[in-house]
């Protein structure tokens, strides 16, 4: 995949402006989620047998990921339009000969899943992306390796960002230790090795400890778990691959103190048959294009089950005064988002650009809180995305921990919004222009990382065509 960390001119951008229009009605099911996408890459990469992925997602964050397994040597088919995947993980090389150039674009999942999982199974890696992935901090998961792994790992820009070195023979026996405010992902990365290092002891050692059941790897997180709901996400994949996992309170959230801790027991992973749940956080777009419009939205294929946290965003809007109900065949969001609401997003951070723009047509403030952790993401979702809030007319005051937003008091200003190479940024501020003229968003093509198609299954949901220019 070539890189390209160009900006080119916002005149020779090409945009894409959402038609506005009447109240929104329908039901859509969107694409498989990316974060079990990815996750299941991993643990079926890992495992010795054939595994089949069946609702995957194909986008520009899953090919990363399997186009860097497949530089390992697992073997991996892709199959009806990117929806089914086979992996074979019995393939997979690990030698300590040669080194593997693993490129990740700005797929943050893929270099922090990737980092973990490759310093458990040993070998020689170095993992790259685009510039932006090279400002991404990524020091408090390589320090928690650095103190269990065989070998050597280290960041290679300033501020502890990839890209990242591994040289690695697996890891030691010592308790693993984490910080958890900046990303759930760290914390997940390192559930997701525990099985294969626990596999390569095993292979290293007489097998009795492993068999007796007794052998385990521990894993305390530091501090405050932010995006807790991602973690239980990645135990129930673990679980469904084969692997026995534990998530254990152990008390208050303080700084220098245990918080969590998570034993994973036994060996490697197993060839499984697995399905993948729609995306919750794609579906958060779909829910607001109702809230927005005063319309009736049904996504499919979600219940409030559902192993994402971000279903969770159906809550926020009931708050806000739309109507929420599910059954066994989805979610539905009705009416509009009439107030604005004071809540803690900790837990569905990836819906704060989506509520920010529902925030805008709602009466009152809307203030945001618990996702300072959101500023280290594809862009500073906090700083950029109140920067574009205020073109079209909002009122925005940033916090550490998040922001608050007084809609425009006279309607949303035409504007020319930009996306920041963000998915998240292209996808919800499109949304503004349901209910608005003139809002243009710059390099929609962004949305790939994610959702390749999201434009074109919001045309098809709201009825009537996009404008767009080049």
């Amino acid at each position: 995949m070539p890189e390209n960390t160009t900006s080119p001119t916002p005149a020779s951008q090409a945009s894409v402006s959402v038609s506005p229009g009447g109240p929104i009605r329908g039901q859509i099911r969107p694409p498989g989620s990316k974060s079990l996408t990815n996750r299941a890459l991993i643990c079926a990469a890992m495992a010795d047998a054939k595994s089949t992925l069946t609702g995957a997602l194909r986008s520009e964050d899953t090919e990363v990921m399997i186009e860097s397994l497949r530089r390992c040597g697992v073997t991996v088919e892709v199959l009806d339009a990117g929806r089914t995947i086979e992996i074979d993980g019995s393939t997979r090389r690990s030698d300590s000969e040669s080194s593997h150039e693993l490129y990740i674009a700005n797929s943050g999942t893929s270099v922090r899943f990737l980092t973990a999982a490759l310093s458990a199974a040993g070998g020689q890696y170095r993992l790259h992306g685009v510039d932006r992935m090279h400002q991404r901090p990524i020091a408090d998961l390589v320090d928690a390796l650095a103190k269990v792994q065989l070998g050597e790992i280290k960041t290679e820009s300033p501020g502890g960002c990839p890209p990242v070195l591994i040289r690695s023979e697996g890891w030691s026996e010592k308790p693993v230790q984490v910080g958890g405010s900046v990303s759930s992902q760290y914390l997940s990365g390192l559930m997701m090795a525990a099985p294969i290092a626990l596999d390569v002891r095993m292979r290293q050692r007489s097998r009795a400890v492993s068999e007796a059941g007794t052998d385990k790897i521990q894993i305390d997180v530091i501090g405050e778990l932010v995006s807790r709901p991602y973690v239980e996400m990645t135990a129930s994949v673990m679980r469904s691959f084969g692997s026995n996992v534990e998530i254990e309170e152990i008390g208050a959230a303080v700084t220098d103190s245990v918080s969590l801790r998570v034993n994973v027991f036994g060996g490697g992973y197993q060839g499984v048959r697995y399905a993948i749940e729609p995306d919750a956080s794609a579906a958060s777009y779909f829910w607001a294009a109702a809230a927005i419009t005063g319309g009736e939205v049904t996504v499919l294929g979600l219940t409030p089950d559902a192993m994402q946290g971000d279903v969770g965003f159906c809550l926020v809007l009931e708050q806000m005064g739309c109507k929420y109900r599910f059954d066994s065949e989805g979610m539905t969001i009705s009416g509009r988002a009439a107030r604005g609401v004071d809540v803690d997003m900790n837990q569905i951070s990836d819906t704060v650009q989506t509520l920010a723009v529902v925030a805008l047509f709602a009466d009152g403030p809307t203030r945001v809180r618990g996702v300072a952790h959101n500023r280290f993401k594809e862009t500073d979702r906090i700083g950029d995305l109140a920067t574009e809030l205020r073109k079209l007319g909002a009122t925005v005051v940033e916090h550490e921990d998040g922001l608050t937003i007084h809609p425009p008091t006279g309607g949303v200003t035409p504007a020319v919004l930009e996306t920041y190479h963000d998915h998240r940024m292209a996808m919800s501020l499109s949304l503004a222009g349901l209910s608005a003229d003139g809002v243009r968003v710059l390099n929609p093509s962004c949305t790939g990382k994610t959702y390749p198609e999201f434009f074109a299954d919001l045309e098809r949901l709201i009825g009537r065509p996009h404008s767009w220019a080049h």
